[in-house]
């Protein structure tokens, strides 16, 4: 019978018993992929038969992540497409298998909501996207901005489809535009890490309008602290300080000391890029103090979770990098690798390289050489311009160092950017 099948069996568990609402849920899942297919009602009633016809390989992929299996799993014929979600096999290859497990995690319920056109939209849709945007957050945080920028930007369009052809009551229309305003931020941020500043500013600028029609000191304050941080990435400390000053105003009242902290970080940043070493420590200290004293006051808003005393101490010991003062730089990037959070897998890379350029930097060429091929094997699941910046940078400061380890590493550091 059909309903044995083990496509149709899953269908219904997942709600899409009927073809209309499976090619919804497949017609959102292939938008927010990116992945143009063609399916008929025909064609989905044939997929619920016994020996169902394979599907091709843009069909399979949208399957895969719907349900989070292989289709082979499903009752369909192999073999199985070569490739995943993102192309051919390569260098991050592990990167693209888990980003397939992220797609299935995260948009195949979102999928299950997909709405028709008269549909009202309500709080099981602004859940589901608003899990599909931690689940972005997630990604980035282990894997870096460069391999999910276009499925963010997908996700943003989605949701402003929705704002805009939705139907919704008042309160459930705030609630997408915060979320809006959220994915660009995100958008911004994955742009920025991978080296796409223009494209950063332009999303960042989006959810600043965002936060001002909608009066979120909250959002303002996400938004403005990050382009802070970009202002000081770009040399312009006098806008980043400004930045940094105008969202502890907006941060203030919210009475979140973690958040608070994260500002005084970039306010030290600022300072550190103006060579004002005096203010730096002092607004580094402030936020040490603070982020000890998390527990109390308001909870941290979720985009602050990265923050705590690893990213101090990767603060402190660039710091000591700014003024020249290298071995006092070494023990804090140690510490903040020590307390690093393997979550964050991007840090942990930023973090093992600024080790390997300092010690250089402070004479220990060995070490540091041991330490910047040491690091290669925590790159492999990592695609951030950011990273490979840093990559670039501690190459040409090994090719600059007279020592046959030092030639060592910049050939093993040459190869494998090649990859």
């Amino acid at each position: 019978m059909e309903s044995q099948t083990p496509f149709a069996r899953e269908c219904a568990a997942r709600g899409w018993g009927q073809p209309g609402t499976f090619l919804r849920a497949f017609d959102a899942t292939a938008d927010l992929l990116g992945e143009h297919v063609a399916l008929t009602d025909r064609q989905v009633r044939r997929w619920r038969r016994p020996h169902p016809p394979r599907p091709r390989p843009r069909a399979w992929r949208v399957l895969h992540a719907m349900f989070g299996v292989s289709p082979l799993d499903l009752g369909f014929p192999g073999p199985e497409p070569r490739g995943t979600l993102d192309g051919p096999p390569g260098r991050y290859e592990g990167v693209h298998v888990e980003r397939r497990a992220f797609v299935a995690d995260s948009l195949g319920s979102a999928a299950g909501l997909a709405m028709g056109p008269r549909d009202t939209v309500g709080t099981p849709h602004v859940v589901e996207l608003r899990e599909g945007l931690r689940s972005l957050f997630a990604f980035d945080n282990a894997h870096g901005g460069n391999s999910i920028r276009s499925l963010a930007v997908r996700n943003l369009r989605r949701v402003r489809r929705i704002i805009n052809t939705g139907t919704y009551p008042t309160t459930i229309g705030r609630q997408l535009q915060l979320l809006a305003g959220e994915t660009a931020v995100h958008c911004a941020w994955l742009f920025y890490d991978a080296e796409d500043q223009e494209t950063a500013r332009r999303y960042w600028g989006e959810a600043l309008a965002t936060a001002a029609i909608l009066h979120d000191d909250n959002l303002e304050a996400m938004v403005l602290a990050m382009m802070s941080l970009q202002a000081s990435s770009e040399e312009r400390p006098r806008d980043a300080y400004e930045l940094a000053h105008a969202a502890r105003q907006r941060a203030t009242p919210l009475g979140s000391p973690h958040l608070l902290s994260v500002i005084a970080s970039r306010e030290a940043r600022a300072l550190m890029v103006m060579r004002d070493h005096s203010g730096a420590r002092k607004r580094l200290a402030e936020a040490m103090r603070l982020v000890d004293r998390s527990d109390r006051g308001r909870p941290a808003p979720e985009w602050t979770a990265f923050h705590g005393h690893a990213e101090l101490n990767y603060w402190q010991a660039t710091l000591y990098s700014a003024s020249d003062q290298h071995n006092a730089a070494v023990p804090f990037l140690r510490a903040a690798i020590s307390h690093g959070d393997g979550t964050y897998s991007r840090n942990q890379a930023l973090d093992r390289l600024a080790l390997a350029r300092t010690l250089v930097q402070a004479g220990e060429i060995d070490e540091g050489a041991a330490e910047a091929m040491d690091s290669l094997e925590y790159l492999d699941e990592v695609e951030s311009g950011r990273v490979t910046r840093e990559l670039h940078d501690i190459r040409a400061l090994l090719d600059r160092a007279d020592a046959v380890s030092a030639r060592d590493a910049t050939d093993r550091l040459t190869e494998y950017m090649r990859r």
